[in-house]
């Protein structure tokens, strides 16, 4: 049994949510999300309590019903206090941009990388080299994150290109001359 699906997910006032058979809708102020999952899981709404249970004994159905339950769990938290990811561009000339729905990035090559924010997620950029990524679903929130990182990972030798917030970088030496 999983211990993390067996805990039922409390409902605080600012949310609303609706369970339709595999259906979870969770609404609030930062958002409305929506999510359907497997036939494994039941999924209950109990007064201000949604409990996730296997129906089975299959293997499946056990994996399941711990991840259904982080995924209901993340939806809450994300539509009442939402995420947020931070990063940070490094180096000479590099900095970014935001232009309505489209993120600017100059990172060094020959060409501006432009990139298309989502709905539901807001990019804002200060100093020209910090990037706050912000959104009620956690998931879409690491995947731009990731995305932008993407474009130029942190190189090791002299630091420069785009990081996460916090992220460790181990830092090589360079070429020594005899």
């Amino acid at each position: 049994m999983s211990r993390i699906g067996k805990l039922p997910i409390s409902v605080p006032e600012k949310a609303k949510v609706s369970v339709d058979g595999q259906t979870v809708r969770v609404e609030g102020p930062k958002g409305k999300l929506e999510k359907t999952f497997n036939r494994s899981v039941a999924i209950t709404l109990e007064g201000n309590e949604i409990k996730v249970s296997p129906v089975g004994r299959s293997r499946i159905a056990r994996a399941m019903y711990g991840t259904a339950r982080s995924i209901i769990n993340n939806m809450v938290v994300g539509v009442v206090d939402g995420y947020k990811k931070e990063l940070e561009i490094q180096g000479v000339g590099f900095r970014a941009a935001v232009n309505g729905k489209v993120l600017n990035l100059a990172l060094g090559y020959s060409h501006p990388i432009n990139f298309n924010i989502p709905e539901g997620i807001t990019v804002t950029v200060t100093e020209n080299t910090k990037l706050a990524v912000e959104g009620a679903d956690k998931q879409v929130v690491g995947e731009v994150t990731a995305t932008i990182y993407s474009y130029y990972p942190v190189e090791p030798y002299k630091g420069k290109g785009v990081r996460i917030v916090g992220q460790y970088v181990r830092r090589k030496e360079g070429k020594k001359t005899a």
